[in-house]
């Protein structure tokens, strides 16, 4: 089971983290490449909802270089020197832009945390899993955090 590039989705939630883990044992064991990718979904435009947010003030090229900074900091130091690695910022429908990556490179497995945010984020992320798990021209690994499972099952 040779892996050459493995991908790692993250929205920065603890199951992200778990997949973040799980991702860099995978690449070190295989000595693959590690992809992390973070999608910056679009914003939502507060005058069709009652949320009452503003969009952001800052473009939108310095908050997805503030993304960037973000994985370096959370990831980098961790991953050092053991794998080649490469985080990217994608931007637009989450689902849409992890399947047009992984339809557009050489991916062996892509891992990802079964739900992200809390609230209505997970059940977008949720559905994000979901639909990658249907769509993906490569094998999919859902990972859970054990520990959560056993405090739910309590």
């Amino acid at each position: 089971m040779a892996k050459k590039q493995i991908v790692c989705c993250t929205d920065f939630s603890e199951n992200a983290e778990t997949a973040f883990i799980t991702a860099l044992e995978m690449a070190e064991k295989y000595q693959a490449k590690l992809l992390v990718i973070h999608v910056f979904p679009p914003v939502i435009n507060p005058m069709s909802t009652d949320m009452g947010r503003m969009p952001p003030e800052e473009p939108k090229k310095n908050l997805i270089l503030k993304l960037g900074e973000r994985m370096q900091q959370e990831y980098g130091d961790r991953i050092g020197d053991k794998v080649d690695y490469q985080f990217m910022v994608l931007d637009g429908h989450v689902s849409t832009e992890i399947l047009t990556f992984l339809n557009e490179n050489p991916v062996d497995i892509v891992v990802m945390g079964s739900y992200g945010l809390s609230g209505m984020g997970l059940v977008f992320f949720g559905s994000v899993a979901k639909r990658i798990s249907y769509k993906a021209p490569c094998s999919v690994m859902i990972v859970r955090d054990r520990k959560k499972i056993k405090e739910k099952s309590k």
